[in-house]
């Protein structure tokens, strides 16, 4: 077969980092066949070089190219790119991996739209990554109509051939931004780029040892002097105007202004400080007509203002005003609908943790700040003015992988007044739904934690905070769902009280303690009990049945160990007024004299079939089957666990860490 994707590895002493990054290379759904894997050992000297010979000996998919070190990522990827048979290349640092079904789909979709570059949903742990260019799938996309400009990473796929008809390679030696400069020019040059924004293709990693190349500290004269590379890129293929405006901005905003903000730009030592400060002003300068900072919102122009005005004081001062700016997202009613999980808050911005206020009267000045506090009065005053384009999102975040997807919500927004100040408040209301069946880009959520976030885009500011708090003392926050073929639990974190869903994990978060047994019947064979769960029509579960003194609550494996001590029977799950009413029909026969715990099955079609105790008995007797209660544990057990308890609390382990749900 003819090798689809070439996937091109840059290695430098990665360690043991490198680990999963080849396991997801090998457990692609692509066949094995169908692509190839070159590792490009930049001179490593740890015990990659023997590990990497060692897989090329087992693999025939695996190639590695040894060569002296460069420096840098960039002759590397180029030696990958001239060993590559591929029809695409793929580009993947050492330290991060792909998601299972990333070559497949990312080809797929290059080839069904005829793109040059196929950019793949990113997520980040402990990194961050772009958000607004994935909120859906865009088979053909530009600079011109799609946040492209925002992804620079080389970590994508091009097509061989396009590369070459271009002679793109990439900068090489020990430099920085190289990347951007082959990235932007593939982005101009190319026919067509298409956007994957329904499945994570790559996962960008945080190393323990913060040695990832990417994040460590800068040299500011070297580092501009290669972005200067990448602006000489937009200049020679694109005329004067919006478009080059508009990405040039892209520089000015991330890597100048953003800089030159908040906390990032105070946490810097005074004379790195400075010099950084200096660098991007001669660059703003040289570099940047008005049509570039212009389009910038209020609160980053003046950083940019302060920056071409060599005003390196009022920089500071108002990266101070700007630290104490927050976003808190308070929860409200929170229910589920006809299956969809509904989630009201209410998120505003905050000064030193109280509403940030702000002038609520007057168009925003012309002509730079002439001081802090005037810059601070533009920017509230501009934030109001624009406040009718403000919005409000919910992510939802996988807390294993960093993975996060939109949920649909509807935004209504509200000017409050505050007193006689003359001073608003301005306020985001916002209803979201949640589908467990497609709120993972368009496909069930998966079994583990996820956490819900909001992200507000108001004023020139983009941030993002969790839910909550939610109430102190409640633990669940609504009942459980059954739908999708998942349990979802909506939770408080035990730590911080944020919002998050637990997906076929809770066990005794369930609450199916909560049923009392004269709430439950026996009639005519038939037992029903009201469960506190939502399902939205009637749903198949299992009942298992064990007899008391077998030993141990009813086992969690999901088999099927039918025999005299052990029945499982077939049950369904109806929506009821406050709950789900479960009804299980009981064998005719082989219940009397004996007593039987209950197990309950939700979701039988699972791969591996979870049964969570309930608090009833069932005794068998002479005059039929009677509802008991399961006994409370006795007196020594309640001592055993408050000791266990104890001692986890002297060896500092906490509930959160035994369970995996705090935060």
């Amino acid at each position: 077969m003819p090798v689809k994707v070439s996937v091109i590895v840059p290695v430098y002493n990665p360690g043991i980092y490198i680990e999963e990054c080849v396991a997801s290379l090998l457990d692609q759904s692509l066949p094995a066949d169908a692509y190839e894997v070159i590792f490009v050992d930049d001179g490593s000297t740890d015990d990659t070089p023997a590990l990497l010979d060692a897989l090329a000996a087992a693999e025939d998919r695996i190639r590695v190219v040894h060569q002296e070190n460069s420096g840098w990522s960039g002759k590397p990827r180029n030696v990958g790119i001239a060993a590559a048979r591929g029809e695409y290349v793929m580009f993947v640092d050492n330290d991060d991996h792909l998601g299972d079904e990333a070559l497949e789909r990312m080809y797929g979709y290059g080839v069904a739209n005829g793109a040059d570059v196929v950019v793949g949903k990113m997520a980040g742990r402990g990194r961050s990554v772009p958000v607004e260019l994935f909120r859906a799938n865009r088979p053909r996309a530009s600079v011109a109509d799609a946040p492209l400009i925002d992804s620079l990473t080389p970590h994508k796929m091009f097509r061989r051939a396009f590369l070459d008809e271009i002679g793109l390679r990439f900068p090489e030696g020990r430099r920085r931004l190289e990347d951007h400069v082959f990235v932007t020019e593939a982005y101009l040059r190319a026919a067509n780029v298409s956007v994957i924004g329904d499945y994570v293709c790559y996962y960008h990693i945080r190393r323990a040892d913060a040695a990832n190349a990417g994040i460590q500290r800068f040299e500011p004269v070297g580092y501009f002097k290669n972005l200067r590379e990448a602006l000489d890129v937009v200049e020679r293929y694109t005329e004067p105007g919006p478009l080059r405006d508009g990405l040039f901005r892209r520089w000015l905003r991330v890597e100048m202004v953003e800089r030159l903000r908040g906390r990032r730009f105070l946490g810097l030592p005074e004379d790195y400080r400075r010099k950084l400060f200096e660098e991007i002003h001669a660059v703003v300068v040289e570099r940047f007509g008005p049509g570039v900072a212009a389009g910038l919102p209020a609160v980053q122009q003046v950083v940019a203002g302060f920056a071409a005005a060599d005003r390196y004081d009022d920089t500071v001062a108002f990266a101070e005003w700007e630290a104490g700016i927050g976003l808190a997202a308070a929860p409200g009613r929170l229910d589920w609908r006809e299956g969809l999980l509904s989630v009201d808050f209410t998120a505003e911005f905050t000064a030193a943790g109280t509403p940030l206020v702000l002038s609520g009267a007057g168009a925003p000045p012309d002509g730079p700040p002439a001081d802090v506090p005037a810059a601070v009065a533009r920017v509230g005053a501009d934030a109001v003015a624009r406040f009718a384009t403000a919005t409000a999102d919910l992510l939802l975040r996988e807390r294993s992988s960093g993975a996060q997807y939109f949920q649909p919500v509807e935004v209504t927004r509200e000017i409050v007044p505050v007193e006689e100040s003359g001073q608003v408040r301005l306020v985001l209301r916002a209803t979201a739904n949640v589908d467990p069946a497609t709120a993972a880009g368009g496909g069930p959520l998966r079994g583990g934690l996820w956490d819900l976030y909001a992200r507000v885009r108001m004023g020139g500011w983009t941030k993002e905070c969790p839910i909550g708090p939610g109430p102190r003392k409640a633990r669940a926050a609504t009942r459980a769902a059954v739908t999708a073929g998942r349990v979802v639990l909506p939770y408080w974190t035990d730590r911080h009280g944020h919002l998050a869903l637990d997906v076929d994990r809770a066990g005794k978060r369930l609450g199916l303690d909560a049923l009392a047994p004269e709430a439950a019947e026996v009639t005519a064979g038939r037992l029903r009990a009201p469960l506190p769960l939502h399902v939205t029509g009637v749903t198949d579960v299992l009942l298992r049945l064990t007899r008391d003194g077998r030993g141990g609550d009813a086992p969690h494996d999901g088999a099927a160990r039918d025999d005299a001590d052990q029945l499982t029977v077939a049950a369904t799950l109806a929506p009821a007024p406050d709950g789900a009413l479960l009804d299980a029909g009981l064998p005719p026969a082989g219940l009397a004299g004996a007593t039987w715990r209950t197990a309950l099955c939700p979701v039988p079609d699972a791969g591996v079939p979870r049964f969570q105790p309930l608090p009833l008995r069932l005794r068998a007797g002479a005059h039929g089957v009677e509802v008991v209660r399961r006994p409370r544990p006795g007196g020594l057990r309640r001592s055993a666990r408050r000791l266990r308890r104890t001692l986890a609390a002297l060896l500092g382990r906490t509930p959160e860490k035994a369970t995996g749900r705090g935060k």
